[in-house]
């Protein structure tokens, strides 16, 4: 409650420790600050979710996501979005691979053999449907 908002984008966990420590030196003799990242936000632990989706955006990763939670996350799918030509793209080994993803079967039919479990740095790909 002594420290206000402090911006922690771009520093280590031991550069945000000294700041904290500087502002509260002002009330604590000596104080010793330890910060412990516990979910990093990076590129490498989020889902990207793009295409035909309600609000296509970079996702939280979290342990045990699966393609259904992505969606839901984002708002569903677009009336323009050929969810059943869907796709995951994960990077293994320095090599992309796909994964093909049937999200309207997922959605609307509840085909849970469609729901494949997420990877940080994923990138699930709704395209729009041809007429």
């Amino acid at each position: 409650p002594l420290v206000e908002d402090m911006i922690a984008v771009g520093k280590t966990p031991a550069e945000l420790a000294r700041d904290i420590e500087a502002v509260l030196a002002e009330y604590v003799k000596q104080p010793q600050v330890n910060i412990i990242v516990q979910n990093p936000v990076s590129r490498y632990s989020q889902v990207k979710v793009v295409g035909q989706v309600a609000r296509p955006s970079p996702v939280p990763y979290r342990e045990g996501m699966t393609v259904l939670d992505a969606i839901l996350e984002v708002g569903g799918l677009t009336p323009f979005a050929a969810g059943n030509r869907a796709k995951v793209v994960r990077t293994e080994d320095g090599k992309q691979r796909e994964i093909k993803v049937k999200v309207d079967d997922l959605v609307n039919k509840g085909d849970l053999a469609q729901n494949v479990a997420l990877r940080p740095g994923d990138v699930l790909l709704v395209p729009e449907s041809r007429f």
